[in-house]
């Protein structure tokens, strides 16, 4: 099975190709340009280094979240464009769940984090699996400290992982003392051929009109239109 996955959940703009277990090509970008002016040329650097085209691949994949509202908006409207345009099945792939898939052996638990503003994360908590981490707790939006006296009964040492580890660094340090661990550079963010990985376990696709962003709460345009209505009835 062949397959092209995208991911714009984060400040990392990501592409890879998987052929059967086979990593084709990998490359994830940080740059100041935006996800919108990197992800078409990469997705063509894929295709152009590879030899292989959209019409070769089974399937679609795209991190669908949690993360950055407009940088989730990007990557799931490319794959649903790519998908309807070449009548290829489509497969949502968890951000957090990725990050874990990608952190190697840890014998506590893997968190990962992503920074949600406001003091808050979206979080969820792993175990290694065999062919994918073990989640202990679904993604969910937390304070800092909600989180960690969630995670806290569940092991002695917790891995940190995503965006939101190097903001949140000292007050987990602060928090967790020496059972907090922090991923190395080359780890802490999402890796392509990971969520690809876990897009080619998906028994299950859906057509390009079912693929969603997975908001974990509504987009700061919603929730400040929703405040905005609230205070003119109490005028």
């Amino acid at each position: 099975m062949k397959l092209l996955l995208v991911d714009t959940s984060g400040p990392v703009c990501g592409v890879a190709i998987l052929d059967g277990a086979a990593v084709r090509y990998s490359c994830a970008v940080t740059n100041k340009m935006t996800h919108s002016v990197n992800l078409l040329p990469m997705i063509d650097a894929a295709f152009a280094s590879t030899g292989l085209t959209i019409d070769d691949m089974d399937r679609l994949a795209v991190v669908t979240g949690p993360g950055s509202f407009t940088g989730v908006r990007i990557g799931v409207s490319t794959v649903k464009g790519l998908a309807h345009g070449a009548n290829k099945p489509c497969v949502a792939v968890d951000a957090l769940e990725a990050m874990a898939a990608g952190a190697g052996e840890f014998s506590g638990v893997i968190c990962p984090i992503q920074d949600a503003r406001a003091g808050q994360v979206y979080g969820a908590a792993f175990l290694p699996g065999v062919k994918r981490p073990q989640r202990l707790m679904e993604d969910t939006p937390l304070k800092l400290e909600e989180f960690v006296e969630k995670i806290r009964p569940m092991a002695d040492e917790y891995l940190f992982l995503g965006d939101g580890m190097p903001v949140h660094r000292a007050r987990l340090e602060a928090l967790l003392g020496d059972q907090a661990v922090f991923a190395p550079p080359h780890l802490a963010y999402l890796q392509p051929d990971s969520a690809a990985y876990l897009a080619s376990l998906e028994e299950k696709t859906v057509d390009y009109r079912e693929l969603m962003p997975m908001y974990l709460r509504a987009p700061n345009a919603e929730r400040n239109k929703k405040l905005t209505e609230a205070a003119r009835e109490q005028k």
